[in-house]
């Protein structure tokens, strides 16, 4: 894994371009791609609603307008020894100044799949929320969805997809590795250690709706569940 520190690595003086994707790493068709041109090379926006879970303990329904993120992968052409997707935010300390303060959160931030994963037919890249093109703060203009893992590994505002040949170290491993892992599953067998993901409240449920159990993979376990037959989840979390 990735193990480097997070203010040298914020403060390699690394800045994203505007508007821009790039694809690096072990692939065999490396560059930059115009964000707004993306769609069309996707051939075409699709909507998908999902479950979204919260890694703390809540959940809801959300539309997104995408593309597949299998068929931005197939765009750069992963070399074979590439194993992990490795995803970052933009990063402008001078426009942005809660990037200046890098006590909390190592700027930029940072997000990481298994190869396998983000091939996986669920794994989706949106540019729309609710039918409109995603706001800022939701994660515009490219926000990475996994409606199997909880919230927290949507990276939003990507401007940089990397293909590496081991895991990469995302944010929430380095500010709490105890609370947060790489994989990030829903997993109502292991409880965060402040609180159990047994069940959840589900935003919009009403005030007497009280709380539901939470569903193993967040309810998509037939399509994902075979990715992690020979892991263990408890360990792996």
């Amino acid at each position: 894994m990735d193990k480097s520190d997070p203010k040298e690595r914020a403060n390699k003086g690394w800045k994203s371009e505007p508007w821009t994707l790039e694809l690096a790493g072990l692939c065999r068709q490396p560059g930059k791609h115009d964000v707004n041109e993306l769609t069309a090379k996707m051939g075409g926006l699709e909507q998908r609603v999902y479950r979204h879970r919260c890694v703390e303990a809540w959940s809801m329904v959300v539309p997104w307008d995408g593309f597949p993120l299998a068929k931005l992968i197939a765009l750069a052409e992963p070399q074979p020894d590439a194993t992990h997707v490795k995803f970052t935010t933009f990063f402008d300390p001078k426009n942005v100044p809660g990037q200046r303060d890098n006590d909390v959160i190592p700027w930029p931030y940072v997000e990481g799949l298994r190869l396998d994963e983000a091939m996986n037919e669920l794994s989706f890249i949106a540019t729309g929320i609710y039918g409109k093109p995603i706001p800022n703060q939701n994660g515009a203009p490219l926000r990475l969805v996994v409606p199997w893992k909880y919230g927290f590994k949507g990276i939003k505002s990507i401007v940089r997809i990397e293909f590496t040949k081991s895991a990469p170290r995302n944010s929430w491993q380095l500010i709490a590795p105890s609370e947060y892992g790489f994989y990030a599953n829903v997993n109502p067998a292991v409880d965060h250690p402040r609180w159990t993901q047994a069940s959840e409240r589900v935003i919009g449920g009403g005030v007497f709706s009280g709380r539901q159990k939470t569903l193993r993979f967040n309810g998509y376990e037939k399509q994902i569940a075979s990715l992690y037959q020979d892991l263990d989840l408890k360990k792996n979390f």
